[in-house]
């Protein structure tokens, strides 16, 4: 369905303030602001509070801005899966080009503003990674080859990066590590959700995996990048970002990952259709704890040393 189309539409209802946050993907938001405040808290630098709650105000805001973006950008498709129909375009809430003017000014503000705020550095991060998520991974990836999640999930793996840099200028392994960890865990994942999705992307024509190399070698990846993702996950425990809490923490949630991955591997679609994905869900539910806890423990490790300094 064209943008004209659907400006053509008559609104359900006027739009709210709810209608508008909605548009800026809250819930992408809280992960962005979880992972880029540790970005910024586990750095060698402090940074004053007022400095670090503007950035990462900022930071979210531009997160927020994709979201916008992203939504006028695949209103047409988000309108045919189910997963997607009640957001606000195509619910009739807000207009394609509403959503358009407000991703924009958003992500103008939140650039120039993070300069202000950080450093010149930061801002240019946080504008690329606006950049990466609407033109290479929404308008170009997203529906031109089943690595789109793969190749896209770059966008989500800059926020920590991006938060080191507010604290240090700088750039170092430690952050992208942060980043390579999100990166990895973000193709099972979503290939987890696309398995129980079933018939959405196939209906929307977007090439996940599933629709282009089919179900049964959609479980091989997911298994694949787990094993992958359980080594950068553990060995990152042995770098300065890492230490006894994330070990431990580390070698609990990846055990219970790569046997989840593992049970996703040894399915077949009459098993997953027989229980209704139960496994499959179960392995997405846990892979967004996954992720939180991990940067939970590298919080952790960066807080507690100096808040055992301060009650010693």
């Amino acid at each position: 369905m064209t943008d004209v189309s659907y400006q053509n539409q008559t609104h359900e209802a006027e739009a709210s303030l709810g209608d508008y946050f909605a548009l800026m993907k809250p819930r992408v938001m809280q992960l962005v602001v979880f992972t880029a405040l540790v970005g910024l808290l586990a750095a060698p630098v402090s940074v004053h509070p007022v400095i670090g709650f503007a950035s990462i105000l900022f930071i979210a805001i531009g997160a927020g801005a994709s979201g916008a973006l992203n939504m006028w950008w695949d209103a047409d498709i988000d309108g045919v899966m189910r997963r997607t129909a009640k957001r606000p375009i195509p619910a009739g809430k807000v207009t394609p080009d509403e959503a358009k003017v407000l991703g924009f000014a958003l992500s103008g503000m939140s650039v120039m503003m993070l300069g202000l705020a950080a450093n010149l550095m930061a801002a240019a991060l946080l504008a690329f990674t606006i950049f990466f998520y609407i033109v290479i991974y929404s308008m170009w990836l997203k529906r031109a080859t089943p690595q789109n999640i793969v190749i896209g999930g770059a966008a989500g793996a800059f926020p920590p990066v991006i938060g080191w840099v507010v604290a240090t200028g700088t750039m170092s392994i430690e952050p992208w590590l942060m980043f390579a960890l999100i990166f990895m865990w973000t193709p099972p994942h979503f290939w987890a959700l696309a398995l129980f999705m079933k018939s959405d992307y196939d209906d929307a024509g977007v090439p996940m995996l599933t629709v282009t190399h089919g179900r049964k070698s959609t479980r091989v990846h997911i298994l694949v990048y787990t094993v992958l993702l359980v080594a950068l996950a553990v060995g990152t425990a042995f770098t300065a970002i890492g230490g006894p809490v994330y070990l431990a923490a580390a070698l609990i949630l990846n055990a219970l990952f790569l046997k989840g991955a593992y049970d996703i591997w040894r399915r077949d679609e009459a098993q997953a259709e027989a229980d209704d994905y139960k496994v499959e869900k179960s392995f997405f539910r846990l892979s967004l704890w996954y992720l939180f806890l991990h940067f939970g423990a590298i919080l952790a490790e960066a807080v507690l040393p100096a808040a055992w300094g301060i009650w010693a």
